[in-house]
């Protein structure tokens, strides 16, 4: 028994920096805390059907919202006199008005947000814009996806804006056979003279004669 419990411990002693890697790496969960001004829920046999308005706030893991009006759709289970019960998992919350989401570097504002924690997506909609803080890009378009695990935005009509890029243009001076721009302050260049104009030779009159005509 000591033999095998060793062997084991030996197995495993390559994967416990694997497992610690994906412990780090893995948030740890929290609890859904929604807090709110109003809030009616309806029940069924397989959902329960709850609408938060007023000054919504969401705390989750990971992920913070805030909105106007939150629809949440949740599967329940255990006895049917129960409100919440300790089976209950998300189907889906649907944020709107003023939805305003913090999901690690990323801020996310638009009118409609929908949130699939089946799906492990956010679909942003009106007007969403995202900026990741961390990469200084900023993201807008029709539709944005949100997608756990990815830095990356996937959406429709997408309009992708970053940082700025200094000029990559040609520089002038430093192509071949470029000259040097004229300074203005140095003085210019004096104009030679012109050259005089060749003086007519002085007639000569002789004595008796006619003039030439």
């Amino acid at each position: 028994m000591i033999r095998y419990l060793l062997l084991t411990a030996l197995l495993a002693l390559p994967l416990a920096p694997r497992l610690l890697a994906a412990a780090a790496a893995e948030p740890a969960l929290v609890p859904t805390q929604i807090t709110c001004n109003y809030a009616e829920s309806v029940r069924t046999d397989k959902e329960m059907n709850t609408v938060f308005t007023g000054d919504v706030v969401v705390t989750a893991t990971n992920m913070s919202l805030r909105c106007d009006r939150l629809e949440v759709v949740s599967f329940v289970g255990g006895a049917k006199d129960e409100i919440i019960a300790k089976e209950n998992q998300f189907k889906s919350l649907i944020a709107i008005g003023h939805v305003r989401i913090v999901q690690g570097s990323r801020e996310a504002t638009c009118g409609r947000a929908e949130v699939l924690p089946g799906d492990d997506k956010i679909i942003l909609s009106e007007r969403p814009l995202v900026v990741d803080a961390e990469t200084g890009w900023t993201y807008s378009g029709k539709n944005l996806y949100l997608l756990r695990g990815e830095r990356r935005v996937h959406g429709e009509k997408v309009t992708f804006t970053g940082p700025a890029v200094k000029d990559l243009g040609f520089d002038k001076k430093k192509l071949p056979g470029a000259t040097k721009p004229a300074d203005a302050s140095a003085p210019a260049p004096a104009t030679p003279a012109a050259a005089p104009a060749p003086q007519s030779s002085p007639s000569i009159q002789v004595p008796g004669a006619e003039p030439r005509k």
